[in-house]
C-alpha cells in the first residue's frame, strides 16, 4: 500500500513510500536536502516500521525539534495505526 505523509516543521514538504508486509520501500520526499533524503530512503529500504520509528524517532535538525528523519518515523507511525484499523 501506498503512504503519503505531509511534514510539519522540515524542509522537506512530504513523505511517499510504500509498506508491504510490515516493511518499507520505495521511500521518496519532496523538498529538503536532496542526498541526504535519497541516502535515508535507501538505509531503510526493506525495514519494518517498528524498527524506522524505533531508530528515527526523536531526531532534531539544529535548533528545531524535528527533523526529516522524525518525520518519516511519525509517518511510519501512522501506517502502523492506519493499519490496526
Amino acid at each position: 500500500m501506498r503512504y503519503t505523509y505531509k511534514t510539519s516543521g522540515t524542509c522537506s514538504r512530504s513523505i511517499e513510500f510504500d509498506v508491504e508486509d510490515g516493511k518499507v520501500f520505495n521511500v521518496k520526499f519532496a523538498g529538503g536536502c536532496d542526498g541526504n533524503l535519497k541516502g535515508m530512503g535507501k538505509l531503510v529500504e526493506g525495514m519494518k516500521l517498528e524498527d524506522v520509528v524505533e531508530r528515527l524517532n526523536g531526531i532534531k535538525c539544529g535548533f528545531k525539534s524535528t527533523s526529516c528523519p522524525d518525520q518519516l518515523a511519525k509517518a511510519c507511525e501512522n501506517a502502523l495505526k492506519s493499519k490496526e484499523n
